[in-house]
């Protein structure tokens, strides 16, 4: 069976699942071959052919090391190996699901493109806290072949020195942390060093009187207590009462040396960011969920701290205007895995498909397929660098792509970043349910396979055929449109809650003076301000609810108003003003609502206490400075 230009192998796993290779074949679009009944021992000819005619597609995920290492003795191209078996073949429902065999072997065959990598070097020398014995024995083991500090806050159990010392042993409170793996830098107040001649118990000398700073490349947190930054690389914590954990700590913190790549995870585009304007504050979203603290207020925009960055991606979840881009994967390349996973799906005949979004090293799916009843049959996984930074203009183009339900899957161990995809989850649901569909999207926040649940699943909608071009504006606007279309109650407009990304401003027309203040500060150009006709104009799909407009306001004349509106795409008027005409040559120069207001603010005042002060505030500039 040959697959974009390479063999596919089939195997059965022993009899283990069922596949039908005809079905699959015409699901593919291509002829259908054999299906081996143990391809990584009795039918490994068939795999060393394949390699040699071109290249091979193994549809098994639990032997690729093994048929990547034999590839590697023979110089060819690593083969690309696609689990069917514990996502779709050990199932319940393993005779339906073809649909889904076809759809998982088309999805994976995607071309990858990788983003750009950031580089983190470590040399190795590593910082233990800690406070007892545990710390103290993890410094001695470190030592051992890697340059090792043990900090010991001043109140900690007594610790004898060890007989050989081969590191650095300091006490003092660490106050506070920068930089990531490579570049660590801790702030030590009343640093004080061990002294040699400690005998049954460590005994420091003075402190230092000012704050000092300990550089190191990796941090082995073992000291119980709340740690000084959030996630991040190169700081590995552990629990000290539990010695599994402790172990797998050493050993991490012990790998730290060399040069490291991770992908660069997210762009910030400065012209979009609705962070601040003209020194003052709107949007904080994405600082206010950044689990490392790599993002910081620069300008009228937020930057990122790439090598501190943990890739949580909960800051492009949240962005309202697509400012911050989530580049693992890119959305094009993610969308076009979800709208092929879902077509395929569709067009091998099946019906109503759930989206399971899941991290990569997730092991939920393996368990219920081995000790389980697997997954249905119309449940489609699809794994994630991260489920934090799917955003809600992903969940709703996959309703409008085709799929009945989308289903986040979670680690419960990260329940306290999981805001952002919660919040996303939470808007969805309610624009759905304001559209007539129901609730669409769920999470499932659980480490028990059997707990895992569908409830029931709606019929799925007609699939659109937009992709992921434009943004996440764009593509939030297409997917809304597309439900609005195929939605019972298409045509009537959503209440929505503050902080939500979608709505329109309202305005005091009696305290607006149309200074435009508003307009000038818009980073999305809802607003717009035409000094020309004295109009302020609203395009309510542009309008991301960041409040820049609100703080801006002179006058606090405005107020945010949350609401999804059919019409968002068309501008409406917000206010018009009448010119005002300079009482000496009549031109008109101003709004009215401006200068009546400039009036009303300066009588009495004792600047203008004398008679006809006041009208110079009603002459033009030429007139005015002929008085």
């Amino acid at each position: 069976m040959k697959v974009a230009g390479k063999t596919l192998l089939l195997c059965s796993c022993e009899g283990s699942m069922p596949i039908d290779p005809q079905a699959l074949a015409l699901a593919l679009g291509t002829d259908p071959g054999p299906v081996h009944h143990q391809l990584c021992r009795a039918d490994l000819g068939a795999f060393r052919r394949a390699l040699a005619g071109g290249g091979a597609i193994v549809a098994c995920g639990q032997e690729a090391p093994l048929f990547q290492e034999l590839a590697q003795d023979v110089d060819a191209d690593a083969p690309l190996c696609v689990d069917i078996r514990d996502r779709a073949g050990w199932s319940d429902e393993a005779a339906q699901a073809t649909p889904k065999m076809a759809a998982l072997i088309a999805e994976a065959i995607l071309p990858v493109s990788a983003p750009d990598p950031v580089l983190l070097n470590s040399g190795g020398r590593i910082l233990v806290l800690g406070r007892d014995e545990r710390a103290l024995l993890a410094a001695e083991r470190l030592a051992a072949d890697r340059v090792v500090q043990l900090l010991v806050p001043p109140v900690s159990e007594g610790l004898r020195p060890p007989t050989i010392r081969g590191f650095a042993i300091w006490q003092g409170r660490a106050t506070q942390v920068t930089g990531a793996l490579g570049n660590w830098t801790v702030t030590v107040h009343g640093l004080a060093g061990a002294k040699p001649s400690s005998r049954s118990l460590l005994d420091f000398m003075p402190a230092q009187p000012d704050a000092a700073q300990l550089q190191v490349d990796v941090i082995l947190d073992l000291s119980g207590t709340p740690p000084l930054v959030r996630q991040r690389d190169g700081w590995i914590s552990a629990d000290p009462g539990s010695e599994l954990a402790v172990e797998k700590a050493i050993q991490a913190a012990h790998d730290l040396l060399g040069e490291f790549e991770k992908p660069r995870a997210i762009v910030i585009d400065p012209s979009l960011c609705a962070h601040s304007r003209n020194g003052q504050v709107g949007c904080t979203r994405c600082l206010d969920v950044c689990p490392s603290s790599a993002l910081r207020p620069e300008g009228n925009s937020v930057v990122v701290d790439t090598h501190a960055c943990s890739a949580h991606g909960g800051c492009a979840s949240i962005c309202p205007t697509g400012a911050i881009r989530y580049q693992v994967p890119t959305d094009e390349r993610l969308s076009r895995s979800i709208r092929t996973l879902l077509d395929t799906y569709r067009q091998a005949g099946g019906v109503d498909p759930v989206l399971l979004l899941h991290t990569e090293d997730c092991g939920m799916i393996a368990a219920l397929a081995r000790d389980g009843g697997g997954l249905p049959a119309g449940v489609l996984p699809l794994a994630l660098h991260s489920v934090t930074a799917i955003g809600p203009e992903l969940m709703l183009a996959c309703l409008a792509w085709g799929a009945a339900s989308v289903s986040v899957l979670a680690s419960p161990a990260n329940h306290r970043h999981a805001g952002p995809v919660t919040a996303a989850i939470d808007l969805v649901n309610r624009i759905t349910a304001g559209l007539g569909l129901g609730a669409r999207v769920s999470l499932q926040e659980t480490a028990d396979p059997e707990a895992l649940a569908w409830g029931d699943v709606r019929p799925g909608l007609p699939a659109a055929t937009f992709g992921a071009v434009g943004g996440k504006r764009a593509m939030l606007a297409a997917a809304i449109g597309h439900l609005r279309q195929h939605g019972p109650a298409g045509g009537e407009i959503v209440a929505l809650a503050d902080g939500d990304p979608f709505g329109t401003i309202a305005v005091d027309e009696a305290a607006c003076t149309l200074c435009m203040a508003c307009a000038v500060a818009c980073p999305s150009k809802a607003l717009t301000g035409d000094l020309r006709h004295l109009t302020l104009t609203m395009t309510e799909s542009l309008c991301t609810q960041c409040g820049l407009c609100r703080v801006t306001c002179p006058e606090k004349a405005i107020a945010l108003v949350p609401r999804l509106n059919p019409a968002a795409d068309r501008p409406h008027l917000l206010k018009q003003d009448e010119p005002f005409a300079c009482l000496d040559c009549g031109k008109h120069f101003a709004p009215r609502s401006s200068i009546e207001r400039m009036v009303e603010r300066l009588t009495g005042h004792s600047m203008f206490a004398e008679p006809g002060k006041l009208d110079l505030i009603r002459l033009c500039e030429d007139c005015r400075g002929r008085r």
